[in-house]
């Protein structure tokens, strides 16, 4: 695998999620919230101040590659109501990370190793993609409709497939 352009190593604290946000602004607004909610759920889920990796690769055909690792490999993401943004409940105050970060990439999944679990997705950036292959990354296929440019809000019509 390539070198990560941008590899940061921090604590997971809420302090720490703005300064992930501003490190990845060349990245575009969709790469910053799924990074957000990635390092939140660490915060959420594993616990704060706990190491943390995010790692951002530029792939071919204008994707994006967003890794964050943290130190518990049995601490698994789960995509609540799997009808993505519409399966949480608008009054919950929570459980809706995930299901932004699947409505935002086109692809994404876990990695686990021992002692530690990289949670990764793919976006797309650049206004001409072109489409991954099922070599990119074994068991993790693409969803159709998710190839267009990153629209940059959930709200908007071309961020829905």
């Amino acid at each position: 695998m390539m070198r990560p352009a941008v590899a940061l190593e921090l604590l997971a604290t809420p302090g720490e999620v703005s300064g992930v946000r501003r490190a990845l602004r060349s990245y575009g607004t969709d790469v910053q919230l799924c990074a957000s909610e990635l390092v939140t759920n660490v915060i959420r889920h594993v616990g704060e101040g706990v190491p943390v990796t995010v790692r951002v690769w530029r792939e071919e055909g204008g994707r994006v590659r967003l890794g964050v690792t943290d130190p518990d490999p049995r601490a698994l993401p789960v995509l609540v109501g799997g009808d993505g943004a519409a399966g949480a409940r608008a009054e919950a105050e929570s459980g809706r990370g995930l299901a932004l970060l699947d409505a935002l990439a086109v692809r994404w999944g876990v990695e686990q190793e021992a002692g530690r679990k990289t949670v990764w997705c793919e976006l797309f950036t650049d206004a001409e993609p072109i489409a991954a292959t099922a070599a990119d990354t074994p068991g993790t296929p693409e969803r159709s409709g998710r190839r267009r440019r990153s629209a940059g809000a959930l709200g908007h019509p071309s961020a829905r497939s």
